[in-house]
């Protein structure tokens, strides 16, 4: 008796073709590197095969006549609350393949999103708002260690000096950087995007654990390189080239594990960058063999800075957590200059589809909880606070930096600014965008140029949101926003919920 499963019909989306528009261009067919377009050459027609179709909408933004449409798959299987087309699905899906679910991007699943239950407050009447067109507003931000205080001398000339020393700080002109993407996981067009427009607004972007290529070397006082546990294409050189450090911990997407590059994406370029084998996996480890407590922590935060003689900062990321806030506390205690969190619903190139959704905690309630805990043990004034995974807009900006932050990460934000459409299909390396993907005819369907003038558009056009949002509370430096949760009011959630994010309910 045969045991296949008869459920190629059971796909998720459609895609419609209106054949009296359709010209047989053929356009489809190129575009879609998943063949949900083919030509049948017997018959003359372009069919979909629609088991095919990821939802990456490729064929239907080039289609020039606009006779395609995709959409879900209106036909569902029987309703049931526990037995969901989508567990039912993913079983199938297993059944068939013996192996794990992957996925890309964040946690698709229905979670509280708190963004969503707070409010911000505005100035009326009696605490004037302040006019962003008319009135100078300060988003530079300074991410690395501050000193307990300062200590002023005066010299013989009787000018009085700053006495302190300053340990080494990035200068953001907005309080947005560019999160971890690694090259391989992205291709190299994308990353030389990120770099030019990070130079161009006076921001950062981040390596990821990918390495830095040769040819981005020139943008190395914008750029964070990342030392994960992998240890991949991390040289003298290369911390050396670089304005910041970052020790990746963890990573919001898959809390607690390690990634892994398949070996048919590491070509000569990759293979040169991280220092592997062409054709090997890169797969990074759960932990980093060489920590084990804040102790061995410490002990490579100061390899690091010994390393580049005390010149650049050095970050520690880590996943949003259960105990985020007392491990974050450690990190402080143990010479970071700045703490990354990284919210479950951060993004991905690949993950494991169930700890992508099943693990972690949302970004809002972390960072709330770590800045609550360092404020108490009188440590939040000495380090930085960088807040990354879930960021969808300049208002979650606003709200993460109320709620404790200094700057945010944007990673899929970042995609989406040049096309991608959160299709999930990242992990496949046939990304129809040509931002996830090394093959060379798919990669040059991303424009350097053109997505550089759409990274550095995002990131203006957010400047210049949270410049109004702070005028109209009334404030004109992002400093004055930090931490101040009295600016912001929850609506729609319990007072165990409230109590953690350090809000009043709106109307209170």
């Amino acid at each position: 008796m045969s045991s296949r499963l008869w459920t190629d019909n059971f796909h998720d989306f459609l895609v419609d073709r209106d054949q009296e528009r359709c010209i047989q261009c053929l356009v489809c067919v190129r575009q879609c590197p998943y063949e949900a377009n083919i030509y049948r050459e017997a018959a003359d027609v372009v069919d979909s095969v629609h088991k095919n179709c990821t939802g990456c909408h490729r064929c239907e933004a080039l289609c020039p006549t606009r006779c395609i449409t995709i959409r879900l798959n209106p036909s569902e299987l029987r309703p049931h609350a526990t037995w969901t087309s989508r567990n039912v699905k993913n079983v199938y899906k297993q059944a068939r393949t013996g192996g794990v679910l992957l996925t890309a991007t964040g946690c698709e699943l229905d979670y509280p999103t708190y963004f969503d239950n707070i409010l911000i407050d505005a100035c009326q009447v009696t605490n004037p708002s302040i006019d962003p067109l008319r009135e100078p507003m300060e988003l530079r931000t300074y991410i690395g260690r501050k000193p307990e205080r300062l200590e002023m001398e005066t010299g013989e000339d009787g000018r009085v000096r700053l006495k302190t020393e300053i340990a080494p700080q990035l200068t953001c002109e907005v309080p947005i950087l560019f999160s971890a993407m690694s090259y391989g996981a992205v291709n190299l067009n994308f990353c030389e995007a990120l770099a030019i427009s990070a130079t161009g607004t006076g921001t950062y972007w981040n390596t990821g654990e990918g390495g830095l290529h040769k040819k981005l070397y020139p943008y190395g006082a914008r750029t964070v390189v990342q030392c994960a546990s992998g240890r991949f294409g991390v040289s003298k050189t290369y911390l050396e080239t670089s304005a910041a450090i970052e020790i990746k911990v963890g990573q919001g997407a898959k809390p607690g594990i390690g990634g892994h590059l398949p070996g048919e994406k590491v070509n000569r370029d990759i293979s040169e960058t991280r220092m592997i084998p062409i054709g090997s996996d890169a797969i990074s480890p759960a932990p980093h063999h060489d920590i084990y407590s804040i102790e061995d922590l410490r002990q490579l935060i100061f390899a690091l800075k010994e390393a580049t003689d005390y010149e650049k900062p050095v970050f520690v990321k880590i996943a949003a957590v259960h105990n985020s806030a007392a491990i974050a506390s450690g990190i402080a205690r143990a010479g970071a200059d700045a703490i990354v969190i990284d919210g479950f619903r951060g993004g991905t190139g690949a993950a494991p589809t169930m700890i992508r959704d099943n693990v972690g905690i949302p970004l809002e309630l972390a960072i709330a909880s770590v800045d609550d805990l360092l404020r108490s043990q009188g440590i939040r004034n000495e380090i930085s606070l960088i807040a990354g995974g879930g960021i969808r807009n300049s208002a979650d900006v606003v709200k993460i930096i109320a709620l404790g932050a200094d700057a945010a990460y944007i990673g899929t934000a970042a995609k989406v600014a040049v096309g991608c459409t959160v299709c999930q299909r990242c992990y496949t390396g046939k990304c129809p965008w040509g931002i996830t993907t090394n093959d060379p005819t798919l990669s040059k369907r991303l424009n350097v140029e053109i997505a550089a003038e759409q990274l550095t558009n995002l990131i203006d056009g957010w400047a210049h949101e949270i410049k109004e949002m702070m005028g109209l509370m009334g404030i004109n430096a992002i400093e004055s926003l930090r931490g101040n949760r009295e600016r912001l009011r929850g609506v729609g959630l319990t007072d165990r919920e409230l109590n953690i994010l350090g809000l009043k309910h709106a109307g209170e």
